[in-house]
């Protein structure tokens, strides 16, 4: 029987079982006993297609604040990656559990609530921001819940995430899903657009400000995506690096001043030792590039933020071309961890340099109110089936995606789908 809760769900019949397949549907707020899951255990550590297995196990048990999400679908980020390889970190040495499920993104339905919980009921249909904290403390009180010591990354730092067939998180990590979205378009967004929009807006006295010039790595994937559009939308100039001439038309549309291809300079990966030839001849290239930044700022017009996630193989470069007084701001190392620079470009111009991690609940859904409000568009460009879900990774590890965002089917049977109503109906 359908639970008899004033949710907008049409009532529909389904048996109650201890295990479900994926894709079939138990009664609204029946909570079986097991469940499927993609899991990673410590001993397996490695590529995707070796590290992720499925496995039947317990489905989570709520505590007072948390909240059980029935997951419709789930979006693929380089954390997956990382948490496969157990590289930089194994998300082990974080929580300690047996297995591990990755997935840090997810869209679904509030299927159970703690008895804490006031502001969610079971049918309501969300999307989920990854981070957590205990909220007990005075960052969380008053600071900034990211400098949070309990502060962690569900579905990395915890074992709960969204590559399952439920998934529980804490209230607080819900927001409302855009209902012009289908189940897998609200999945790919929220983990990228809100580490976008902290980086970008998050570290004062550097917010982005109307008329800014941004150097945006890696603009055609899913941050650098979604960096565009913030750019574009507060009235900044966003100038996209890419690797791939077919991806220049895609980053353009997002609304970028102007692209630069990446494999038209040779200064990529560590500085070389200063005062060599080796570093003249880098030295040379870098301002090569700089060029074409003012090709399109302007002569002289170095960039007020620097987007960075690659890490090593730019972070020289980076240091180089910001403005006077200007920041580069960093929130990964997908090309490595090894950042160089030359440091009398930082010191002597002022430079400042900004780790950024993902966004507190503000941010986070301040970034999901321009989603809900349609100035920004999610950039899906793939959608996988649940049994795929190690491939997206690796093609994700490989940098053969194609440009915008990843997300995998859990719970939806099918592409295109937009409510539960959709979702029983495809299941018949």
């Amino acid at each position: 029987m359908a639970l008899d809760t004033e949710t907008g769900v049409t009532p529909y019949e389904a048996p109650e079982k201890d295990l479900y397949e994926v894709g079939e549907m138990p009664p609204l707020g029946y909570v079986p006993k097991q469940m499927y899951a993609w899991a990673i255990r410590r001993e397996r550590h490695g590529e995707p297609d070796k590290s992720f297995q499925v496995e039947v196990v317990d489905t989570p048990i709520l505590d007072s604040h948390e909240v059980l999400v029935l997951v419709m679908a789930a979006g693929v980020n380089y954390n997956g990656v990382w948490a496969g390889l157990g590289v930089p970190i194994s998300p082990f040495d974080s929580h300690g559990q047996d297995y591990h499920i990755a997935g840090s993104d997810a869209s679904g339905i509030v299927w159970a609530v703690g008895s804490a919980v006031k502001n969610w009921k079971v049918g309501d249909e969300v999307v989920i921001h990854c981070n957590q904290d205990d909220g007990d403390d005075e960052e969380c009180n008053g600071g900034d819940p990211m400098y949070s010591p309990s502060q962690r990354i569900w579905g990395y730092e915890t074992p709960d995430g969204s590559f399952a067939q439920f998934t529980n998180v804490q209230a607080q990590q819900l927001l409302p899903r855009p209902k012009h979205l289908t189940w897998e378009e609200s999945a790919c967004y929220t983990l990228t657009l809100a580490t976008a929009y902290r980086m970008l807006f998050g570290h004062h006295p550097h917010e982005l400000k109307p008329g800014q010039n941004v150097l945006v790595w890696g603009a055609s994937g899913g941050l650098g995506s979604y960096a565009i559009q913030l750019i574009n939308a507060a009235g900044g100039n966003a100038i996209g690096v890419i690797s791939d001439e077919d991806k220049r038309e895609f980053v353009m549309g997002l609304g970028a001043k102007g692209v630069i291809n990446r494999k038209d300079f040779n200064c990529w990966g560590q500085l070389p030792t200063v005062n060599t030839p080796e570093y003249a001849e880098w030295f040379k290239e870098t301002r090569k590039f700089g060029k074409a930044i003012w090709d399109i700022t302007g002569k002289g017009n170095n960039v007020d933020i620097v987007f960075e996630h690659p890490g090593e193989a730019t972070f020289p470069v980076s240091t180089f071309v910001c403005k006077k007084g200007g920041m580069i701001v960093i929130c990964a190392g997908t090309s490595g961890f090894n950042c160089t620079f030359d440091v009398r470009y930082l010191w002597m111009h002022q430079k400042r340099i900004q780790g950024s991690h993902f966004a507190h609940l503000k941010q986070a859904a301040s970034a999901n109110r321009l989603m809900i409000e349609r100035r920004l568009d999610p950039c899906m460009s793939e959608v996988f089936s649940w049994a795929d879900i190690p491939a997206a990774h690796i093609k994700m590890m490989r940098n053969e995606h194609k440009p915008g965002n990843m997300s995998v089917l859990v719970q939806s049977p099918k592409t295109g789908l937009r409510t539960l109503d959709d979702v029983v109906a495809a299941g018949k």
